[in-house]
């Protein structure tokens, strides 16, 4: 784009996890013109990218209901009863249409018929469908091959957006002051040429993620922010729950490690937190031992490196695996050997870190914000599902789920006869 160049969509997605993804690719296949832009260098690149557990659909001997009161329990009770249940009947149609049958992820199966679901914490079932340990990899990268094939769909990589355009605050019409707030899209920074261009759209879609790196552990990439809650904020939109900031139990404690998670599906498979001096301690703590939700691990492990002081405790798979540690776990396998721990042959270090933000932007069943034509999906989001703590591997089910939903709403409530500048 050219220095005074300003650019006109149907749809800007700001963001391009699966949230992003999701709803650009609903969008394209209405025919909308869509705008994505992602502040990174890699479209691919994104917490949806380094998600290694898997996503949630329902198991063999599974139902909506289990999942529900899974989700609530692990919420505390403080969810949304309608926004779960949307998740728990709409998500096993969600993958096997949109993940399975037209990106053809390949899914691990326990046989050619049957696909294989990994167990976690907090669930009742096992019902984390997976790729070994690099899910999010493989959706992401299906998502984006898939966005490419679209003439109606702009991808722009290394674009940052730094403010969002509202009427009547960006408008030069004294008369816009008495007619309803309103999003019109955004001003985005050329992460190239460091200039500023303007993106018009009749709708707006914030997908940017959440704020992990403002913690010194996460589990999140660097470019996880906080942004879209900012920009959010400074517009008007309503914003809640943000006190809630669940932190993943079991993040590779190592002084040149960054950012780096050991997947829940780790203690799926058997694998027992210890003390460093060997001692299993979670059944001190709750009934569920290794596989009680994430909040009461992270606080137990906590506590243990409190009593202790230690800076980290153990997390040992090689002495309960029943899998083939190489094959389920290669991605986990590898970088850990990186750091000179070979996990077929001795326990982990780790530590809890900031995982996910449960709180966001307050939004309705499709995803709408309390500011007119700004949509949020994903973690910048609160639709209420999540509660107090995220239930293990709902996040992509949800940005999935949502992402989906908002561009059903745009697409049936679109009319490019009313101007939006």
């Amino acid at each position: 784009m050219s220095e005074k160049e300003s650019l006109n969509a149907d749809i800007l997605i700001i963001g391009c996890g699966i949230a992003g993804a999701s709803t650009a690719l609903e969008a394209a296949k209405s025919g909308l013109r869509v705008i994505v832009v992602t502040k990174n260098s890699n479209l691919e690149e994104s917490n949806t990218y380094y998600a290694q557990g898997g996503i949630v659909s329902l198991g063999h001997d599974d139902h909506p209901e289990l999942l529900k009161d899974d989700i609530i329990q692990s919420g505390d009770g403080i969810n949304n009863p309608g926004a779960v249940e949307i998740l728990a009947s709409e998500g096993k149609k969600a993958v096997e249409d949109i993940l399975i049958k037209e990106l053809k992820i390949p899914f691990a199966r326990s046989s050619p018929d049957s696909l294989d679901y990994a167990q976690e914490a907090g669930h009742s079932r096992r019902r984390i469908l997976h790729i070994k340990d690099t899910t999010g990899k493989t959706i992401e990268e299906k998502f984006i091959r898939a966005l490419k094939k679209y003439s109606n769909v702009t991808l722009l990589p290394e674009h940052t957006a730094v403010d969002l355009l509202t009427v009547p605050h960006h408008s030069k019409n004294p008369t816009f002051y008495y007619e309803e707030p309103q999003c019109i899209g955004a001003y985005v920074l050329d992460n190239k040429s460091s200039r500023v261009n303007t993106i018009f759209a009749h709708n707006t879609i914030l997908a940017t993620g959440g704020c992990g790196t403002v913690y010194l552990y996460t589990s999140n990439p660097r470019g996880a922010i906080g942004d879209g809650y900012a920009m959010a904020y400074k517009a008007g939109a309503r914003l809640v729950n943000m006190e809630y900031i669940q932190f993943h139990p079991t993040s590779l404690f190592h002084r040149d490690a960054d950012s780096f998670l050991i997947s829940e599906t780790v203690r799926g498979e058997g694998a027992r937190l210890k003390t460093k001096e060997g001692q299993t301690f979670m059944e001190n703590y709750n009934k569920r031992r290794d596989m009680a939700p994430r909040d009461e691990v992270a606080r137990a492990i906590y506590e243990e490196m409190t009593n202790s002081n230690s800076s980290y405790v153990y997390l040992d798979l090689v002495s309960y695996a029943k899998v083939d540690i190489k094959k389920r776990f290669p991605n986990i396998y590898r970088t850990c050997l990186k750091y000179g721990i070979d996990i077929t042959k001795e326990a982990i270090p780790v530590v809890p870190a900031a995982h996910y933000c449960c709180g966001g932007i307050l939004v309705d069943e499709w995803g709408r914000s309390s500011l007119k034509n700004l949509f949020a999906v994903g973690e910048v989001s609160c639709t209420g599902v999540h509660g107090a703590n995220r239930l293990a591997s709902t996040s992509l089910l949800e940005g999935l789920v949502w992402g989906t939903r908002a561009s059903k709403y745009i697409a049936s409530h679109f009319n490019p006869a009313v101007s939006y500048i």
